[in-house]
C-alpha cells in the first residue's frame, strides 16, 4: 500500500503553459499523438467564437452524422441479436483526413442499403399478412355462405336476432354447398378483416344506420405462432356482411374505411374460392422464400458490421476530438501553420516533444514542431497523478472540491484515515471479515463487473480498494473492541480472576452466590486483578459484566475525543506546509501559529486530561469526571473541595484559557491591521512621487478618492477576516463534539450486532432436540445472514461511510485544503473510448 500511496502526488503536479507551431498538413498526425499521449490540455485560443464561426465546424458536422449512423447500426444489431465483436486492445490508427471521405461513404451506403432492406422487409411482412388474412377470410367464410343459402330459400324475413347473430368460433364441420343465384331476394355480400376491439362499435354502427337490413357474420381468426410473429399480438376477426342494392353497399364501405378495417375480393361461387384460396398459398410461400433470403441478406451485412463496429466507433470519436481540438487553435494567414497553446506537466515536456516529432514524420513533413514554454499570469488546472489504487480516493477529494494549484494533496493522507475513521464506526472483525472477502472477489472480477455497464457496479469497481481497506482496518479494531458478531476471543488470557474473590482470600462464599444476582470483582483483593492489561484490545472479561455498556460509552467517547482532537491537529500542521511552500510566513506567524495555539490550549489540554487520568490511580468515589473538569476550566469555576489530578492544576488551566482568549484578537486583527498598514505604504508612495507632476487641488481630490475606496476594500478585508476567525473558534467547539459520531455509530454497531445474535442466532441455538430443529437452526441461521448483511453490512456501512467522508470534508480539510481550482482535462483517447463504453 506505501508504493501504491508514493504514486500519488502529495501536491499537484507543476503545470506549465506552452505554444505549439505545427505546419497544417501535419496537425492531424501531431494532435493524434497527443492524444494518445494523454497529457496535453488545450486552451481555448478563440473564446469569443461561436460555433459556426469555427474553422472545422463542417467537420465535426460530419463526425457527428457518423456517430449517429453508428447508433443506428448498433440499435439494428441489438434488435437482430447479433453479438457484437469485442473491441481489441491494441492502439488503433486514427484515420487521416483522406480516408475520412472513404469512411463516410461506407457508413452512407451501409445506412440506405439497411434502410431499404427494412422498408422491403416491412413491405413484404404486410403483404404476407394480408395474404394470410384473405386465406383466413376464404377458409371462415364457407359457413357463412351456407347460412346465407338457407336464409334465400326460406320466406319469411330474418328476425333482429337472426340479423345480429355472431359466430365467436370457428364451425368445425363443413357442408359441401353452392350459392343459389334464383329466388326471391338478390343479395351481394362485403367481407373482411378487423380488429377485434373495434368490431363492437363497428356492428353498433350498421345497426344504426341500416336498422337490420343486412345480415352479419364475424369470427375470430386463429392466431398462429407464424402469424402472431409478423403481424404482432394484436387479434382480429373475419366478417362478412349480406346486404341488398349497391347504394347501400357503397355506405357500408366508407363504414369499414372509417374503422380502418380491411377489404377483400371473395369469388361467388365455391369453385373460385377454392381456386383464389390455391393461389394465396402459393403467393404466401413466395413471400416466405422472399423474406427469408431477405432476413438472411440482413442479418449478414449486420454481421459484417458488426467486426468492425468497435472499430469504427473509436476512429470516429478519435477524429471528432482532434476537429474539436484544431477549433482551439489559431491558423495564421497563409494558411500554412497551426498555432495553440496547451497546459502540461513540467515532467512530461519531453514526451510532448517527442509525441510532436513522430506526429510530424509520419505525416511527412519536413518542418518540426515547434514547443515553447512561455510565462504567464493565469492559474494553470490542477493535475493529481493517480492510479488504480488510488483513484477511489481522489474522486473522493474531489467531489469536494478540486484543489488548488500547488497546494497540498489530502488524498495521500485520507488513504490512510479515511478507512481507519470508517472501521473506528464499523468497528467488527467478522463483518470487517466479510467485507474484506466481498472486496477481494470485486477485484479478481473487476473486467466481469465492467461489462455490466450498470451504475451500482461502476460504484463498486471504482471503490474496490476502498472497500479493501475499510474492511482490513475494520478487521484491526474488531480486535482491538475485542468483537466479532458481538462474541470475544479470549486468545491471551483474561487480566481478571474470580476465584480470590471466594473465602478466605475474599469475601464471598457459597450463600453469596444464590442471594445476589449481581457481584462486582474487587481490583484490591489479591490475585482479582493480575495488574497487567490484557495483551491486545479490549479484555474479554467485558463481554460478560453487566457494566459493559457503561464501560464502552466512557471508552469509545474518550478515544473519538483523542482521534477527533489528533485528526484536527494533523489538517492545522498540513496547513503550514502549504504557507512554506507558498512562502506566506506572515501567516504562519498571524495564523497558522495563533490557531495551533488556540487548540493545543483547549482541546490539546482535554487529550492530555484524559491521558493522564488513565495513567494515574486514582479511586472512584473521588475521580473528578473529565467533562466537569474542563467546563469549569472554562467558566473558571474552582471550589475549595475540588479533587485536582496534579498539583497546580488550577494555575496551568486559567494561564491556558487566557493564552486561547488572547490568541482570538490576534486572529481578527493583525492581518487586516497589517494589509491596512502596507497599503497606506503604497499609497503614500505613490502619491508623493506624484506632486510634482500634478496641481495640488487635483492631488488631494485624487487622494481622498483613493482614500474612500480604500476604506471600502478594508471593511471587506475586517468583515473576511472577522468571518474566518469566528468560524474557526466555534468550529474547533463544534467539530471536536461532530467527532462524538465516532462514539455514537461504533456503540450503535455493537448493541445492533447483539441484538441480532440474541433475538435470532440464540434462538436456534437452543432447539437442542425434536425432529425440526435442523430445519429451524437453519431457517434462523438464514435469517441472521440476510439481516446481518443487509442491516449491519449494508445500511451500518453506508451510514458508517458517510460520517467519514463528513468528517473528512468538513472537519479535517477546512483546516487546510481551499478547493478552489478547475481540473486538468487532456485530451486523451483512451478516457475518451472509456467514457463512450460506459
Amino acid at each position: 500500500m506505501i508504493g501504491c500511496i508514493r504514486m500519488s502526488a502529495f501536491r499537484s503536479e507543476e503545470m506549465c503553459l506552452a505554444q505549439l507551431f505545427f505546419q497544417t498538413e501535419s496537425a492531424h498526425n501531431c494532435i493524434s499523438e497527443l492524444g494518445h499521449l494523454g497529457l496535453v490540455q488545450f486552451k481555448d485560443l478563440n473564446p469569443g467564437a461561436t460555433t459556426f464561426q469555427r474553422r472545422f465546424v463542417k467537420e465535426v458536422k460530419k463526425c457527428e452524422k457518423m456517430e449517429r449512423i453508428l447508433r443506428y447500426l448498433e440499435k439494428e444489431m441489438v434488435k437482430s441479436n447479433i453479438v457484437i465483436a469485442a473491441q481489441k486492445k491494441e492502439k488503433e490508427i486514427v484515420p487521416c483526413p483522406r480516408d475520412v471521405l472513404e469512411l463516410e461513404f461506407t457508413f452512407e451506403k451501409l445506412e440506405q442499403e439497411l434502410k431499404e432492406i427494412n422498408r422491403n422487409h416491412d413491405a413484404l411482412r404486410q403483404n404476407l399478412v394480408e395474404l394470410m388474412d384473405m386465406d383466413s377470410l376464404l377458409r371462415m367464410t364457407e359457413d357463412f355462405f351456407e347460412e346465407a343459402e338457407s336464409l334465400l330459400s326460406c320466406s319469411e324475413p330474418p328476425s333482429e336476432d337472426s340479423m345480429c347473430m355472431t359466430v365467436t368460433s370457428r364451425i368445425n364441420s363443413r357442408r359441401n354447398s353452392s350459392v343459389s343465384t334464383g329466388g326471391l331476394l338478390h343479395l351481394g355480400f362485403i367481407a373482411g378483416v378487423i380488429k377485434q376491439e373495434r368490431f363492437p362499435a363497428f356492428e353498433k354502427v350498421l345497426w344504426r344506420l341500416f336498422h337490420g337490413n343486412f345480415v352479419l357474420r364475424h369470427a375470430e381468426i386463429q392466431a398462429t405462432e407464424e402469424l402472431q410473429t409478423k403481424r404482432g399480438p394484436a387479434k382480429k376477426d373475419v366478417f362478412i356482411i349480406f346486404v341488398q342494392g349497391d347504394h347501400v353497399r357503397e355506405k357500408i364501405r366508407k363504414v369499414c374505411d372509417g374503422f380502418h378495417a380491411s377489404l377483400y375480393s371473395c369469388p361467388n361461387t365455391m369453385h373460385e374460392r377454392k381456386e383464389m384460396s390455391s393461389n394465396i398459398l402459393l403467393r404466401m410461400e413466395d413471400l416466405r422464400m422472399i423474406l427469408r433470403r431477405t432476413e438472411e441478406y440482413r442479418a449478414g451485412a449486420l454481421i459484417k458490421a458488426a467486426d468492425h463496429i468497435h472499430e469504427w466507433s473509436g476512429k470516429v470519436k478519435k477524429m471528432k476530438a482532434i476537429y474539436y481540438t484544431l477549433n482551439l487553435c489559431n491558423i495564421d494567414i497563409t494558411q500554412k501553420l497551426i498555432v495553440a497553446e496547451i497546459w502540461c506537466p513540467v515532467s512530461d515536456l519531453t514526451l510532448v516533444q517527442n509525441a510532436l516529432i513522430k506526429g510530424s514524420e509520419q505525416s511527412g513533413s519536413g518542418v518540426t514542431p515547434v514547443l515553447n514554454r512561455i510565462q504567464t499570469q493565469q492559474i494553470p488546472p490542477t493535475f493529481n497523478r493517480t492510479n488504480s489504487f488510488t483513484e477511489g480516493f481522489q474522486t473522493i477529494i474531489n467531489a469536494y472540491g478540486v484543489g488548488t494549484y500547488q497546494e497540498i494533496n489530502p488524498a495521500p493522507y485520507t488513504t490512510v484515515t479515511f478507512p481507519f475513521l470508517f472501521a473506528v464506526m464499523f468497528g467488527d472483525c467478522g463483518h470487517g471479515l466479510v467485507m474484506t472477502l466481498l472486496a477481494v472477489w470485486i477485484i479478481t472480477q473487476a473486467e466481469c463487473f465492467r461489462k455490466c455497464k450498470n451504475e451500482l457496479t461502476d460504484v463498486l469497481v471504482g471503490g474496490r480498494y476502498i472497500i479493501l481497506l475499510m474492511g482490513m482496518f475494520s478487521i484491526y479494531t474488531g480486535l482491538i473492541y475485542n468483537d466479532c458478531f458481538s462474541k470475544s476471543f479470549n486468545i491471551f488470557g483474561s487480566s481478571w480472576c474470580v476465584r480470590p474473590m471466594f473465602q478466605p482470600h475474599g469475601p464471598w462464599h457459597n450463600e453469596t452466590l444464590h442471594a445476589c444476582d449481581h457481584l462486582q470483582l474487587d481490583p484490591v483483593v489479591p490475585g482479582v486483578y493480575s495488574g497487567d492489561p490484557y495483551v491486545f484490545g479490549i479484555d474479554p472479561v467485558w463481554n460478560i459484566a453487566s457494566n459493559k455498556l457503561t464501560f464502552l460509552n466512557s471508552f469509545k467517547m474518550k478515544m473519538s475525543v483523542i482521534l477527533g482532537v489528533s485528526h484536527m491537529l494533523f489538517g492545522v500542521i498540513l496547513s503550514l506546509v502549504n504557507y512554506v511552500y507558498f512562502r506566506n510566513f506572515q501567516d504562519i506567524l498571524i495564523e497558522f501559529v495563533p490557531r495551533l495555539i488556540f487548540m493545543l490550549s483547549l482541546f490539546g489540554y482535554l487529550v492530555f486530561l484524559i491521558i493522564y487520568k488513565w495513567c494515574i490511580t486514582v479511586r472512584s468515589d473521588v475521580a473528578p469526571s473529565i467533562l466537569l473538569l474542563f467546563i469549569n476550566m472554562m467558566l473558571f469555576d474552582y471550589q475549595s473541595h475540588q479533587y485536582y489530578l496534579y498539583k497546580e492544576q488550577k494555575a496551568v488551566q486559567i494561564f491556558l484559557v487566557v493564552t486561547a482568549v488572547l490568541m482570538v484578537p490576534v486572529l481578527l486583527l493583525v492581518k487586516p491591521l497589517l494589509i491596512y498598514r502596507t497599503q497606506m505604504k503604497t499609497k503614500q508612495q505613490v502619491f508623493g512621487n506624484s506632486v510634482n507632476d500634478q496641481h495640488g487641488v487635483d492631488t488631494r481630490s485624487s487622494f481622498s478618492q483613493h482614500q474612500r475606496d480604500e476604506t471600502v476594500g478594508m471593511c471587506d478585508v475586517f468583515v473576511y477576516q472577522a468571518i474566518h476567525t469566528i468560524e474557526f473558534c466555534l468550529g474547533c467547539i463544534s467539530n471536536t463534539a461532530s467527532y462524538l459520531r465516532l462514539w455514537a455509530l461504533s456503540l450503535a454497531h455493537a448493541e445492533l450486532s447483539e441484538v441480532l445474535w440474541r433475538m435470532v442466532l440464540q434462538v436456534g441455538l437452543r432447539f437442542s432436540s425434536g425432529m425440526g430443529s435442523p430445519l429451524t437452526l437453519a431457517l434462523l441461521f438464514a435469517a441472521f445472514g440476510i439481516l446481518t448483511v443487509a442491516v449491519l453490512l449494508v445500511m451500518e456501512g453506508l451510514s458508517a461511510f458517510l460520517h467519514a467522508l463528513r468528517l473528512h470534508w468538513v472537519e479535517f480539510q477546512n483546516k487546510f485544503y481551499e478547493g478552489s481550482g478547475y481540473k486538468f482535462t487532456p485530451l486523451s483517447f483512451d478516457r475518451l473510448l472509456k467514457t463512450h463504453q460506459e
